[in-house]
C-alpha cells in the first residue's frame, strides 16, 4: 500500500468511520451551544427557576460549617432582584481570579512579547539528539502553557521543524506538539495563568463550606511537575511503539516545507537567553535569601512558609520573575528599547485577556447567585449524604467524576467555564467527605485536558489541522483524530493512575496542600 493510499483511507473516513462520525456529531452539537458568556446567563436563568421551585417547597439543609439550618432562597423575588442589582459590580470586582490573573498576565506578557518564550521554546526543541526529540517536544508542550494560547502558535509548527531536523516525520512532530499542549494543558511544571484562574474558582467554591478557605495558585504545583514528566514519557512511548508504525507518515511530495534554519537562534538571541537565565538565577537567589530567616517578613506566624505572605502573593512573585527575564531578554535583543516599552507590552498582553475578562463578568454573577440562593449548599450536602449512604469507595467516586467532567470537556472546551459550572457542586460535595478542595481541583485538571486533543470544538484543533495540512493537503478531522486519539487515551489513563497513586501515598499536591 502506498503512502497516498493510506492517507486517503485516513482522511475519507474508511479507516476510522465511527470516530469520524462521532466527531461530526460532537461538532454539530457543540456549535449549537451558545457562547460561554450567554451560557452563564442562561444557567443563571435556570438557577432562578430552580431556586424558586425549591424555595416554594421549603427545601433546606443543615450547614456543615456552623450547624445552622440553611433554606433555599428564590432568585425570583424582591430580595433576589435587589441582591442581583446591588452586588453586580462587587461580584465582578471581588471575583477571586480577577486581580490575580491580571497581575500574572502583565508579567507573562513581557516575557512573551519580548520574544523570550518563543526563543526558549526554539532552543528547547532544537538542541536535543534524535533519540530524545519526542520527549523534548512533549515536555516543551507541557511547559509552554505559561504562554497560554501562544503555545499552540509557537510550538506546533516548531514541532514539525524539530522532527524534520533529526530525520523524523514532520507530521509526527506536529501531532506530538499539539497533543502535548492540548491533552496536557493543565500539567505545566511552571505556574501559569490557568493556575491562578482555577485556584480562584476553587477558593470561591470551597468557601461555601469553609468561609476561610483559600486555595493557592501553586496548590497543585508538585503534582503538576510530576504530571508533566509522566505525560511526556507516555507520549514518547506511544509515539515510538504506535504512531511511528503507521505507513502514512511521509509528507506530500509537493508540500511547502519551512526552512529548518528558523529553529536556530542568532548570536544575539543566544546571548540574551543566557543573560535572562542569569537574571532569573539572581532574582531567585535574592528571593530565597529574603525567605530563609525565620524572622523574615515574607514568612507567616511561627516562621511558617506554607501560610505566609510569600504564598499569599505568589502571583506577584511569578509576574515579577517573568517580567524580569522578559525585560533582560528584550533589552539585549532590541525588542525593548526604552522603559515605556514595558507597560506597552503589558497592555498588549491584557488585550489578549479581554475575552476572558468579559466571560469573568458573567461567571462572577452566576457564582454569586448560586451562593446567595443556597442551591449549592443543598446539592453538595445531599450529594455527600448520598455518597455516605451508598458507601462507594472514594476512588470509585473520583473515577465517576473524572468520566463526567471528561465528557463535558468534549463539548465545553473552556477550562474556566467548565470549572465555574462544576466547582460549586463538586468541591463542597467532596469536602464534606473529607476530600480537600485542592484534590478535587487536581482531578479536574485531568478531565480538562485529556479529551481536548480530539474534540473539534477546540479552536486550536482547527489550528493544528491547518499546520498538519502544510504537510498533507488532504488531511481532515479524521486524520488528526486518528493520530491524537491513541495519545489522548494513553495520557488520560496514565494521568489518572498517577493521581490515584498520589492519593494512596498521601503525597502533598503542592505547598501547604495535603492530598487527603
Amino acid at each position: 500500500m502506498t503512502t497516498q493510499d493510506s492517507s486517503s483511507k485516513a482522511t475519507d473516513g474508511r479507516r476510522l468511520p465511527r470516530i469520524v462520525r462521532a466527531m461530526g456529531v460532537i461538532e454539530r452539537a457543540g456549535n449549537a451551544l451558545p457562547h460561554p458568556f450567554w451560557l452563564f446567563w442562561l444557567l443563571s436563568a435556570i438557577l432562578a427557576v430552580v431556586s424558586a421551585v425549591l424555595a416554594g417547597l421549603g427545601v433546606s439543609v443543615v450547614s456543615p460549617s456552623d450547624g445552622e439550618t440553611v433554606a433555599v432562597r428564590s432568585l425570583i423575588s424582591g430580595d433576589g432582584l435587589a441582591m442581583a442589582v446591588s452586588t453586580m459590580i462587587d461580584n465582578f470586582a471581588s471575583f477571586p481570579p480577577m486581580a490575580t490573573i491580571v497581575v500574572v498576565i502583565m508579567g507573562v506578557a513581557v516575557a512573551e512579547r519580548s520574544g523570550f518564550l518563543a526563543a526558549l521554546m526554539r532552543v528547547s526543541v532544537s538542541r536535543v539528539p534524535a533519540s530524545w526529540v519526542v520527549f523534548a517536544v512533549a515536555f516543551a508542550g507541557t511547559a509552554a502553557h505559561v504562554a497560554s494560547a501562544a503555545a499552540y502558535i509557537i510550538l506546533v509548527p516548531l514541532g514539525g521543524l524539530a522532527f524534520r531536523a533529526v530525520g523524523r516525520s514532520p507530521i509526527l512532530g506536529v501531532v506530538v506538539a499539539y497533543t502535548s499542549i492540548a491533552s496536557g494543558y493543565d500539567a505545566s511544571p511552571i505556574p501559569t495563568p490557568n493556575d491562578a484562574i482555577f485556584a480562584g474558582i476553587t477558593t470561591a467554591a470551597a468557601q461555601i463550606i469553609d468561609p476561610d478557605a483559600y486555595v493557592s495558585p501553586v496548590s497543585n504545583w508538585f503534582f503538576n511537575i510530576a504530571s508533566s514528566l509522566v505525560l511526556a514519557a507516555v507520549i514518547t512511548l506511544v509515539t515510538r511503539f504506535v504512531l511511528s508504525k503507521r505507513p502514512d507518515l511521509d509528507p506530500d511530495p509537493d508540500a511547502e516545507l519551512d526552512d529548518i534554519a528558523t529553529l536556530r537562534l542568532s548570536p544575539r538571541e543566544r546571548s540574551a537567553l543566557r543573560l535572562a537565565g542569569a537574571a532569573l538565577l539572581v532574582a531567585t537567589v535574592v528571593l530565597v535569601a529574603l525567605v530563609l530567616p525565620e524572622s523574615s517578613p515574607l514568612r507567616g506566624e511561627d516562621g511558617s512558609i506554607v501560610e505566609s505572605p510569600l504564598l499569599d502573593g505568589i502571583a506577584t512573585v511569578v509576574a515579577f520573575l517573568f517580567g524580569t527575564v522578559g525585560i533582560v531578554y528584550g533589552v539585549r535583543t532590541g525588542t525593548i528599547t526604552k522603559a515605556a516599552d514595558v507597560p506597552k507590552l503589558m497592555v498588549e498582553g491584557l488585550k489578549q485577556m479581554a475575552p476572558v475578562l468579559v466571560l469573568f463578568f458573567a461567571i462572577a454573577q452566576f457564582l454569586a447567585y448560586f451562593d446567595w440562593t443556597h442551591v449549592g449548599d443543598v446539592l453538595s450536602v445531599r450529594a455527600a449524604e448520598l455518597l455516605e449512604t451508598t458507601g462507594l469507595p472514594i476512588i470509585v467516586v473520583f473515577l465517576l467524576v473524572l468520566v463526567l467532567l471528561t465528557l463535558v470537556n468534549v463539548m465545553v472546551t473552556s477550562g474556566s467555564a467548565m470549572w465555574s459550572i462544576a466547582a460549586p457542586v463538586l468541591v463542597p460535595m467532596l469536602m464534606l467527605v473529607d476530600v480537600p478542595a485542592e484534590t478535587t481541583q487536581a482531578l479536574f485538571r485531568i478531565a480538562d485536558s485529556g479529551s481536548t486533543a480530539i474534540t473539534p470544538m477546540s479552536p486550536y484543533f482547527i489550528m493544528a489541522l491547518g499546520f498538519l495540512q502544510r504537510y498533507r493537503k488532504n488531511a481532515g478531522i479524521g486524520t488528526l483524530v486518528s493520530y491524537t486519539l491513541p495519545l489522548a487515551l494513553a495520557m488520560t489513563t496514565a494521568w489518572t493512575l498517577l493521581f490515584l497513586a498520589w492519593w494512596v501515598l498521601g503525597i502533598p499536591l503542592g505547598p501547604g496542600a495535603p492530598v487527603r
